[in-house]
C-alpha cells in the first residue's frame, strides 16, 4: 500500500495541476490531548489500544459498537441525524461511557437513538486532527471546482487512497452507515442531500484547520462540503478500489525494485499529466490467444496441472469453470453461485496469481485473464482448493 500512496500523491498533483487546482495543505496544529479514553483521543491511538484486545481490529471498538446500535434501533427513527438529542442526557451518557465502556459496564437499552447520533458526529468532530487530515481536507474540498464528475471521482478515489489507513477504515464505515441511513428514506425522512449536508460541517469543518472566511463565504463553503460528502456517500464503493493504472505502475516498480525508482521524476509526472489529458481511444493491439498451464494446489501440495485457452474475453471464473468440469468429479462440488453480471462462484476453490511482479494475491472471478497476462507473463497462475474440496485428477 505504500507504493500505491506514493503513485497516488504523484498522479493527484498532475491531475490538480492539469485542472489548475491550487490547493494549500495544512499541517495540524498542535492540541492539547484530553485525559479522555473515547473522545478526543486520536484514532490511531485508539486503534493501537484496540488492537491489543483484538489484534484484527480496524476501526475503534466504541465506533464499532455505537454504528451497530444506531443500524438496529435508529436507522428508521424519523429524522435520525438532523433531530438533535437532549443536552443533559448526551453529556452523561458521554461521562458513563468515558468511565465504563472498557469494562462492558454500559447499558445500550434506554439509549435514545438521536442521542447516540449526536455522540456519533460528536466523536468525529471531536477528533484531534479531521478524519479527512489538515493536509487533504482542502483537497476534498477543491473536489467541488471540477466539472466533470469522472475527474471528481478520480481526484475523491486518489484522496481516500492517501488517507492513513485508521482513517480510511473509519471513514468507510461512516459512509457505509450514512448509505444504510438513505436507503431508508422512506421510514427515516432522510435523503442524502440531508445526510450529507447535516453530516459535512463534521468532517470538513475542524478547530484543527482554522477558517479564516466570511460569513457569507462560509454558507458557501458549507454548501460545497455538503456536495462533496453527497460524492463520498453515493459513489463509495467505487473510492476504495485502486485504479488499475496504480496496479500496473507497481507492477513495474516491483520488477524494477533492484534499481532506485525516481518517484519524482518530472518525465513521469508528464505521463501521468498525458493520460488525464489524451482521451483518443487507441486502436486494439492483435493479441495471440497463448496456452496456459495452470498448477492445482490441495493443501501444501500441487497435484496436478490443467492447459487453459486464452482469448480476450477470458475470465477467472471461465477457468474456475473448465476446472470444475475437468476435475470435481462429484456432482455437489460442480455447483457454482451465479452472480449478478452471470459469471459464476465457486465456494471450493479460488485462482491466485503467484510470482513474477506481484508476490501472490486472490483474483476476483471477473478478472480478465488476457490483460492479467500481458501484465504479468512471468507469474504462475494457481487453483487452490480446500480441504474438502472434492477429489482431484
Amino acid at each position: 500500500m505504500k507504493k500505491v500512496r506514493q503513485l497516488a500523491l504523484i498522479d493527484l498533483t498532475a491531475l490538480c495541476d492539469l485542472l489548475e487546482l491550487e490547493v494549500k495543505r495544512h499541517k495540524t496544529t498542535k492540541r492539547k490531548i484530553p485525559d479522555n479514553s473515547l473522545f478526543g483521543v486520536p484514532l490511531a491511538t485508539l486503534l493501537e489500544n484496540d488492537q491489543k484486545i483484538k489484534p484484527n481490529a480496524t476501526i475503534p471498538f466504541f465506533l464499532q459498537i455505537l454504528l451497530s446500535f444506531l443500524e438496529k434501533k435508529g436507522i428508521d427513527s424519523e429524522g435520525i441525524l438532523r433531530v438533535p438529542g437532549s443536552q443533559s442526557r448526551i453529556k452523561l451518557l458521554q461521562q458513563n461511557l468515558e468511565a465504563n465502556f472498557y469494562s462492558g459496564h454500559i447499558s445500550w437499552d434506554e439509549v435514545s437513538p438521536n442521542d447516540a447520533a449526536a455522540l456519533l458526529k460528536k466523536f468525529i468532530r471531536e477528533l484531534p486532527a479531521p478524519l479527512l487530515t489538515a493536509e487533504y481536507l482542502n483537497s476534498f474540498s477543491a473536489v467541488r471546482e471540477i466539472t466533470e464528475l469522472k475527474q471528481k471521482l478520480h481526484m475523491l478515489n486518489l484522496l481516500v487512497l492517501l488517507l492513513p489507513e485508521p482513517n480510511r477504515n473509519t471513514l468507510k464505515a461512516l459512509l457505509e452507515f450514512l448509505s444504510k441511513v438513505v436507503s431508508r428514506e422512506k421510514k427515516n425522512r432522510m435523503n442524502l442531500w440531508a445526510v450529507a449536508t447535516i453530516m459535512a460541517p463534521n468532517l470538513f469543518l475542524h478547530k484543527a484547520v482554522p477558517s479564516r472566511l466570511t460569513e457569507g463565504a462560509e454558507k458557501g463553503q458549507a454548501e460545497k462540503a455538503a456536495d462533496v460528502m453527497r460524492l463520498l456517500i453515493r459513489y463509495q464503493d467505487l473510492l476504495w478500489t485502486i485504479p488499475n493504472f496504480l496496479v500496473s505502475q507497481v507492477r513495474k516498480l516491483n520488477e524494477n525494485s533492484n534499481r532506485r525508482y525516481q518517484f519524482y521524476d518530472r518525465r513521469f509526472k508528464n505521463l501521468l499529466r498525458k493520460i488525464h489529458t489524451d482521451n483518443r481511444e487507441k486502436p486494439e493491439k492483435s493479441n495471440s490467444e497463448p496456452c496456459r498451464t495452470v498448477k492445482i494446489q490441495n493443501g501444501d501440495q500441487v497435484s496436478g496441472t490443467m492447459e487453459f485457452q486464452l482469448n480476450m474475453n477470458s475470465r477467472a471464473s471461465d477457468l474456475l469453470s473448465q476446472f470444475q468440469r475437468q476435475f470435481l468429479l462429484s456432482p455437489e462440488n460442480g455447483k457454482g453461485k451465479t452472480r449478478k453480471n452471470g459469471s459464476v462462484v465457486y465456494p471450493d476453490c479460488a485462482l491466485y496469481e503467484v510470482g513474477g511482479n506481484i508476490g501472490e494475491h486472490c483474483l476476483d472471478p471477473d478478472t480478465h485473464l488476457q490483460d492479467l497476462y500481458n501484465s504479468n507473463p512471468g507469474g504462475e497462475w494457481v487453483i487452490k482448493m480446500k480441504p474438502n474440496a472434492g477429489k482431484g485428477p
